[in-house]
């Protein structure tokens, strides 16, 4: 089981991200973000509500509620490394 054990906002939707272990990477949420017509996906199209996250759970929770699942953004991570 992977779970992130922490992250760094870089910028625009991107994210560096480390997981238990040890696998580290930049994760592009952009598409994830935009193409998602949900309203909890919608408040996060601003960016200033997109870089207010946190590892909690063993993942990326934003404080409107939305987090996503820790093996999603786990491959996201590897495809890219």
């Amino acid at each position: 089981m992977k779970w992130v054990k922490k992250a760094k906002y870089i910028d625009s939707y991107k994210v560096w991200l480390k997981f238990n272990d040890g696998i580290e990477g930049i994760v592009d949420l952009e598409s994830t973000i935009t193409n998602d017509r949900r309203d909890i996906f919608r408040q996060l199209h601003d960016r200033q509500h997109f870089k207010k996250f946190k590892v909690e759970a063993d993942t990326l929770v934003w404080e409107n509620g939305l987090d996503l699942a820790p093996e999603y953004l786990y491959e996201l991570a590897i495809k890219i490394a």
